[in-house]
Order: structure tokens, then C-alpha cells, then sequence
């Protein structure tokens, strides 16, 4: 007897791979703490994972939230629009009993509303290989507006309320 149907090979999710220079970059974070986050794109190929910004000395969280916010990409045709991007922060907070600060690195998923629908898929489709190739995330965050990445509503979630 003939099998009724065969499975068909399904493309793998994420066609990219991280540049080496991204890993190193994550080491840096969080081993040196040599930078206070890092902004990651995909490269105008869409095949690999690269380093779009670091932060730099006397960098806040207003800085990277501007970087963000009015990230750009180009889609297929060329035309260019708000673009999503990953990125890692290390969120440094008070705990309100007052038992000193705690420190955590948290996986943000920026794909603003706005974005193209093709840039939003192809960063939905890569987000766990992001993930897996950066050991050590205590929190990850879904940002879809700007409200999602305003610094009190993103320390609620990562502090699980105990920032002051």
C-alpha cells in the first residue's frame, strides 16, 4: 500500500546566522560590562544577525530607546520604513525593600506596528536563534509601540515588581 501523503520539507524558520561579531559583542555585556545594551538587525541580505549600535559612555535609556524607536530597514523593493530590531539590555534597579540593586539582562523584540510586513516575519521567524545563541537572558520582552518600551513599564516586568 502506497503512503497517502508525503511530508514536505519546510524551509528552516530563521535563514541567517550570527555574525561573529554579535556573540562577542553579547560577551562583552555581559562578562566586561563593557556596554550598557546592544542593538542587533539583520543585514540588508537577511541572512545574518549583525551589530547595529552599542551603547557608548554617558549613554542612557532614552538613547536607546530613540535608536529604537526610529530604527529603519529597507524592504524588497527598496523603499525604506520603520524597522524592527532585537536587542539586549542590562536594566540595573533598585529593589524597593530596599535590599540593595539588582542587575538584569533582558531580550527585547522591537517590531514597531508600523513596520513592513515582511520585516515583521522575517524577525518573528529569527527571534529564538537570536535567543539560543545568547546564553544568560533573565528576561525577554515582546515591544510592538512605544508605550512597550517606556523604562517604568519595562523594569515592572523585568524587576517582577520589586524595583522601587
Amino acid at each position: 500500500m502506497e503512503r497517502a501523503s508525503k511530508r514536505q520539507r519546510l524551509p528552516a524558520s530563521a535563514p541567517l546566522r550570527k555574525a561573529a561579531d554579535s556573540i562577542t559583542a553579547y560577551n562583552d555585556l555581559k562578562l566586561n560590562k563593557k556596554y550598557k545594551y546592544i542593538i542587533y538587525k539583520l543585514d540588508d541580505a537577511n541572512k545574518n544577525i549583525v551589530v547595529d549600535s552599542t551603547s557608548e559612555d554617558g549613554d542612557d535609556y532614552e538613547s536607546f530607546r530613540d535608536k529604537l524607536v526610529n530604527a529603519t530597514t529597507k524592504s524588497k523593493t527598496g523603499a525604506v520604513g520603520k524597522g524592527p530590531r532585537f536587542a539586549v539590555y542590562d536594566f540595573e534597579y533598585q529593589l524597593a525593600s530596599g535590599e540593595g540593586t539588582r542587575n538584569k539582562i533582558t531580550f527585547i523584540a522591537w517590531s514597531p506596528d508600523d513596520a513592513g510586513i515582511f520585516a515583521k516575519m522575517l524577525y518573528a521567524s529569527s527571534k529564538e536563534a537570536v535567543k539560543s545563541a545568547l546564553p544568560g537572558l533573565a528576561a525577554e520582552l515582546q515591544a510592538n509601540d512605544q508605550d512597550d518600551i517606556e523604562y517604568e513599564s519595562i523594569i515592572k516586568v523585568v524587576s517582577k515588581g520589586t524595583a522601587a
